[in-house]
């Protein structure tokens, strides 16, 4: 552990103008989960909030994604304390996280333990190096994973896999991750396909990209039909946004896929 912050956020911007960030976990040597890292990554979370890019990527630098929580965390909990701690990372990290008005990417180039997966899973696409490895491995303390890794995990994978999963606490590596829909792609060079994606995803458009997500989150909360019954007004309110109406335009004069977008 250092004395140094333990991530990095940076605010880019891409070729094409668009404004991004990359949220970096920076906390040798094994990115473990202590207060000083839940703290700083809630705090950074809140500053995206308060000022949201076009797109956020979050990646770890060192030899793994992250070794898992600090056990020093859980040591003497009451009950009331350990439901406590839950509530304050559901409200300062994965809730703030997901409701993002734009597209989350989580890259793993390596061992991704407990709470970094659980963070993952509340991103919107997870990226994988084909030596990643995944595992929420609580039951070693005598825990489960309390920070919504279990639900987020059978959303993507089904329930009986999110209970092998979780009950095994095994290793689970990217491509049996891919094939169960949880890693959405593997890349040999994943950080250089992460920021790819990042630029992309933060050039184009912004608030149909916050649409999609405000109307999956419908679904994710109520189902088919409570997403149908959000869609017309979600969907609705992009025809007033200088990025439809200019896309549109550009559409009849020149063909599709020549739009570009500022995020308005």
């Amino acid at each position: 552990m250092t004395d140094s912050k333990p991530t990095r956020l940076e605010r880019i911007v891409t070729e094409g103008g668009a404004q991004a960030a990359i949220l970096t976990i920076a906390h040798p040597p094994l990115n473990l989960f202590d207060k000083a890292l839940f703290e700083a990554i809630a705090a950074d979370i809140e500053e995206l909030a308060a000022d949201p890019p076009r797109a956020v990527l979050l990646r770890a630098e060192g030899k793994l994604v992250s070794g898992g929580v600090d056990v020093h965390v859980f040591d003497g909990l009451s009950p009331a304390e350990g439901a406590q701690l839950w509530q304050t990372l559901f409200a300062r990290i994965i809730h703030p996280l997901e409701a993002l008005p734009c597209p989350v990417i989580f890259a793993a180039h390596a061992l991704c333990l407990t709470a970094a997966f659980e963070i993952a899973l509340a991103c919107d696409i997870i990226l994988a190096a084909p030596k990643a490895k995944f595992g929420l491995v609580e039951t070693v303390v005598g825990l489960t994973p309390s920070m919504g890794g279990p639900q987020r995990l059978a959303e993507r994978a089904g329930s009986g896999r999110a209970r092998e999963f979780v009950m095994t606490a095994d290793l689970y590596d990217a491509r049996t991750m891919a094939d169960w829909g949880v890693v959405n792609a593997v890349h040999e060079d994943v950080d250089t396909a992460a920021r790819t994606l990042l630029a992309k995803l933060a050039e184009g458009p912004t608030r149909a990209h916050a649409a999609t997500k405000e109307i999956i989150g419908a679904w994710r909360s109520g189902g088919v039909a409570h997403a149908d019954s959000v869609t017309s007004q979600v969907s609705g309110q992009l025809f007033a946004t200088d990025d439809l109406r200019g896309a549109v335009k550009s559409f009849l004069e020149v063909g599709p896929g020549k739009a570009k977008y500022t995020g308005r």
